[in-house]
């Protein structure tokens, strides 16, 4: 626990103050900012910057030129507060009075000093690195001498801290229970969207910034004799577009043939923001012998509940038509969903104009279950009737036997 101090004891509302030292580290370690407050010339300043706690020591990341920095010099050190909070939800009360939020909050005060000591200055930079994401200090290079002396660390011991938090629902008057307005809580977080790479990268998002997902979510590397099946990301437009540019390819696709790589890569960042969305899964599908990208799956309706998925989004350069690269990636698919997932339902759909596509999936071993009349809207306006096949978990096993030396042929 924390001591109390006169500056970390509440005047009001003192159930809400906490000093534990356990939650203040967490609060600190799960933002990624803070607001510094220190004296200047005699004013009152507030910095906003970043921060990473080892230990029981809060290191504030600087520039040499910033007036914390430059203050921070003296041998005395630099008084400050250090701020941060979690805004969690928003309180809307019957009565405008007792409108509140939720939240989490951490301050500190101390003296903070410059870091001078070289190993220490490395040691706290690469853990605001690797606070980012763990690994990324290994995936990005390390400062340079010049940037080293462009860049300046403050360190505050935590000895004077104080937790307070607001949690729960609306705290009206009783008198104004049976007033006619809506109250409660509105929810708030603070979560990641799709990355963005920046232009020129090839290189594919790291795990460590995907998220978290479900197994039945998740599109693992999956590897064949003739097929790799790794998770599509916008890194693979350039080949994407190289590889598929026969007209006769997007024929019943539901997306345009693309013109040019920026077309591709609006295709990729759908089928990603469906992805985020836990609509669909996204794998490009690599040749195992060239090493060339030559198309795309997907699964879609994914419902772990009732164990079923349906495969499709499916497309291939023509060059790789006929040949074991499409027939794998369904037996890794389906050997995925059965063996792995415990799936007891994979689905198809495809156009009843595609007979290429209902004779492929037939020969997987699915059974046709019937036509959903005008199921989708085909780009020239038209309704499509959609075939749908299905194969449940019992048919697996000779399906998988029937499968297995057609690919190995």
């Amino acid at each position: 626990m924390y001591p109390r101090t006169e500056r970390t004891t509440a005047t009001r509302t003192r159930d809400r103050m906490h000093y534990d030292r356990a939650t203040a580290h967490a609060l600190l370690d799960e933002a990624y900012h803070c607001a510094l407050a220190f004296t200047s010339d005699g004013e009152p300043r507030v910095l906003p910057t970043l921060h990473v706690r080892l230990d029981d020591t809060l290191y504030l990341h600087g520039s040499t030129g910033s007036r914390p920095l430059l203050a921070a010099r003296g041998a005395d050190g630099l008084p400050v507060s250090v701020a941060v909070t979690h805004l969690d939800g928003l309180v809307y009360a019957r009565s405008q009075f007792h409108h509140s939020a939720n939240y989490r909050s951490v301050v500190a005060h101390g003296t903070a000093r410059l870091v001078d000591d070289a190993d220490e200055k490395a040691r706290v930079l690469t853990a605001l690195v690797e606070k980012v994401a763990a690994g990324r200090s290994t995936e990005s290079r390390p400062p340079n001498r010049r940037e080293l002396a462009e860049t300046a660390v403050l360190a505050l011991p935590l000895r004077e801290v104080s937790v307070r938090m607001r949690t729960g629902g609306v705290n009206d008057e009783p008198a104004d229970a049976e007033l006619p307005y809506w109250a409660g809580v509105l929810p708030l977080r603070l979560t990641p969207g799709r990355p963005e790479p920046d232009a020129g990268v090839v290189a594919p998002v790291p795990a460590y910034l995907r998220p978290a997902r479900s197994p039945w979510r998740d599109p693992v590397v999956l590897r064949g004799e003739h097929v790799v099946l790794e998770p599509l990301d916008l890194a693979h437009a350039d080949e994407l577009y190289a590889a598929t540019g026969d007209p006769d390819v997007w024929r019943h696709l539901g997306d345009r043939q693309p013109t040019d790589v920026a077309g591709m890569r609006r295709i990729i960042a759908g089928y990603l923001d469906a992805q985020q969305d836990g609509e669909q899964v996204c794998w490009a599908q690599r040749c195992a012998r060239t090493g060339a990208v030559v198309g795309t799956t997907s699964w879609y309706e994914i419902d772990p509940v009732r164990r079923s998925l349906a495969i499709g989004y499916t497309w291939l350069g023509r060059p790789w038509w006929r040949t074991g690269v499409n027939t794998e990636a369904k037996l890794l698919l389906l050997t995925r969903a059965f063996e792995e997932l415990d799936a007891v339902r994979v689905v198809w759909h495809t156009d009843i104009r595609n007979e290429r596509s209902q004779r492929a999936i037939e020969r997987l071993g699915a059974t046709r279950e019937g036509v959903l009349r005008h199921h989708r809207q085909r780009l020239d306006g038209s309704w499509r009737d959609t075939v749908q096949y299905s194969m449940l978990a019992p048919e697996w096993p000779d399906a998988r036997a029937r499968l297995r030396p057609a690919v190995s042929a």
